[in-house]
């Protein structure tokens, strides 16, 4: 068996945050890109919504031209303008088969099923032969992840799209976009960044870890990032160490966290230099800093700061 990457990651009932995205589309590109759909079949009616009627009729005989994410949705563009549109839930995989070996494992999570045979785990849900024998298995226990299948030009007004902000890696997050968006709001700063009709796929993580590299509190309201109306140094330091935290988190294959299991040993490696998350009760790293890690809840998802360094 050929592993080109094998990952195995628990996220601790977590969704699969921007840089594990991008790494599985970056991971499955190659594979699926140029490439014709020769057949699909689904094993069950639904996943976290019903599959699309006709689903597996219509990607048939259809070239993948390109795939592309946006925010936590991986999206593969079809010949004929559609768009196949996948989510990851929180404990969906993809895998790839060549030649009858999996040669990929992509984003998988919590879940071995114990067999290298192209769908034939009880949680294989979905799968898709390509026109050069490749098969790519979609599997998934608990069932929360995403497929639909529309045409191109709905994307923008498509139901799981139409309301999601900018892209964080992009241009249009800057420091006048934040203090637009959040000069007049009241909310703390750690769950304004985490809405996601302001900053696609943005998670938890990654603003933990953001926050701190820009030494500002999670607790602060989110207008802190406007003086009078507009942009501060505040939020440029903060739009820098956004672009930081999840370019090398995307460089690193993600973060694993808790538990591991890979046939080849490959592994995210972003949690190796978590600053703050999962670190409750630890030393802060900064130089000279005598704080200690703190965690609170907000918005239901954990926090974790440094109450001396994060003013």
């Amino acid at each position: 068996m050929v592993s080109i990457l094998n990952q195995r990651r628990n996220l601790g009932g977590k969704v699969p945050e921007l840089p594990e995205v991008e790494t599985v589309m970056r991971g499955l590109a190659p594979a699926l890109e140029g490439q014709t759909i020769a057949s699909a079949e689904i094993r069950r009616p639904n996943l976290r919504f019903p599959f699309p009627d006709k689903f597996t009729d219509r990607l048939a005989n259809k070239k993948i031209l390109h795939l592309e994410r946006r925010a936590k949705y991986i999206l593969a563009y079809l010949d004929d303008d559609s768009i196949w549109l996948s989510h990851l839930g929180m404990t969906g995989r993809f895998s790839v088969f060549v030649d009858g070996q999996k040669g990929q494992n992509l984003a998988e999570f919590y879940y071995q099923d114990g067999t290298n045979e192209a769908g034939n785990g009880k949680h294989d849900h979905f799968m898709m032969t390509l026109s050069n024998g490749t098969k790519v298995v979609y599997t998934d226990p608990r069932r929360f992840g995403i497929m639909d299948l529309f045409d191109a030009s709905e994307v923008q007004s498509h139901k799981l799209l139409a309301n999601i902000g900018v892209e964080p890696l992009g241009n249009s997050l800057n420091a006048a976009y934040l203090a637009e968006q959040f000069m007049t709001k009241k909310a703390p700063l750690k769950s304004a960044l985490l809405d996601q009709k302001y900053i696609a796929g943005l998670g938890n993580i990654y603003v933990c870890e953001a926050l701190y590299r820009a030494r500002l509190s999670p607790l602060a309201k989110a207008s802190v990032l406007a003086t009078r109306g507009k942009e501060n140094e505040k939020g440029e330091v903060l739009v820098r160490k956004i672009r930081d935290c999840l370019s090398e988190a995307i460089k690193a294959g993600g973060s694993t966290l808790k538990d591991y299991a890979g046939a080849d040993g490959v592994e995210g490696s972003f949690q190796q230099r978590f600053d703050v998350y999962d670190r409750e009760n630890e030393p802060c790293k900064t130089p000279d800093c005598k704080g200690m890690i703190k965690r609170i809840v907000q918005s239901g998802r954990s926090t974790f700061y440094c109450p001396k360094c994060q003013k």
